[in-house]
């Protein structure tokens, strides 16, 4: 019996110490310790279901970094994270600054509709206003002669001049004729000049050709005389619509040395003409010719101490 206590006591010290050496290889301190984290069943059927999900997941994961994609991605050089957040931040920065952008482009298009709903009730309010305008915009090209429509780019009061214009042709081709010996008469012309505007055009008739041509290729005589034709002609017109009164005293102001003897003598005889029925004529010229002619003169002298003026019969 000692014996087999011997025995049993040295059985009982080997299990000990292999019990100790097997709790220490477990992670536990003693024996006891190992005892204490001992599981029931419900601990170990749970700590079992986390293992075998751990497992699981494990077998996913080794799944996933066995294909292609994932294992060139881990053969890439790593990731810049500080890179990556400051992108990121920018990005962020972007997306704010494009929402601003977003809801100030909203309130313009809110407001850009509102006054697109005013500019419709303007147009409309404006529509009859637009409409008068464009008539007499219409009437006022017409008057002014710069509407398409006037084909003669005549003005209105050119228009009405021409009238007058015509009586006055009229009453100078009476005296034109006598003065050029019958050869050249005035009418009137309405044909535009180039690109200028017509209405007020005079033309001469020279009876030599047969043809009627502009005033501007008339010589310096015969300019002259056709103007003073002219100028008579007026004044007989400005009586006539004046109720009778006349214009007694008529001045001439040189012009008369670019005439020939012969249209000098038929100018003065109508000059003469004038006179003879009441009308003063006044010539102002240098042509020594007159004096033979003209009676009653003023003669203007020049000296050191000034001009004297001497009448002459």
């Amino acid at each position: 019996a000692a014996r087999g206590a011997d025995e049993a006591a040295k059985r009982l010290k080997d299990a000990d110490a292999r019990l100790a050496d097997a709790a220490f290889r477990a992670g536990f301190d003693t024996p006891e310790a190992a005892g204490a984290a001992l599981l029931d069943d419900a601990q170990h059927r749970e700590l079992q279901h986390r293992l075998d999900a751990r497992q699981f997941e494990e077998a996913a994961v080794r799944a996933v970094l066995a294909e292609d994609d994932t294992a060139a991605a881990a053969r890439q050089a790593p990731a810049d994270v500080a890179a990556a957040l400051f992108a990121a931040e920018a990005a962020d920065r972007r997306v704010r600054e494009a929402a601003s952008a977003r809801d100030d482009a909203a309130r313009r298009c809110t407001e850009i509709d509102r006054l697109s709903a005013r500019c419709a009730t303007a147009v409309r309010r404006l529509a009859p206003l637009r409409a008068a305008y464009d008539r007499v915009a219409r009437m006022a090209g017409l008057a002014a002669g710069t509407s398409a429509d006037n084909e003669r780019k005549m003005r209105l009061e050119s228009y009405v001049l021409a009238a007058r214009l015509e009586q006055v042709a009229a009453a100078a081709t009476a005296r034109l004729a006598r003065m050029s010996s019958g050869r050249y008469t005035l009418v009137h012309s309405d044909g535009r000049s180039g690109r200028g505007r017509s209405g007020l055009g005079l033309h001469v008739v020279d009876a030599w050709t047969g043809r009627e041509r502009d005033t501007a290729t008339l010589s310096g005589g015969e300019t002259f005389f056709a103007s003073l034709a002219l100028a008579l002609g007026l004044a007989d017109v400005v009586t006539d619509e004046a109720g009778g009164v006349r214009l007694d005293t008529l001045f001439i102001d040189e012009g008369f040395g670019s005439l020939d003897d012969q249209t000098l003598d038929e100018v003065l005889d109508v000059l003469d003409s004038l006179r003879e029925r009441d009308r003063s004529v006044g010539i102002v010229s240098h042509v020594a010719d007159l004096r033979r002619r003209v009676h009653a003169q003023l003669e203007i002298v020049k000296g050191r101490s000034g001009s004297v003026v001497r009448q002459r019969t």
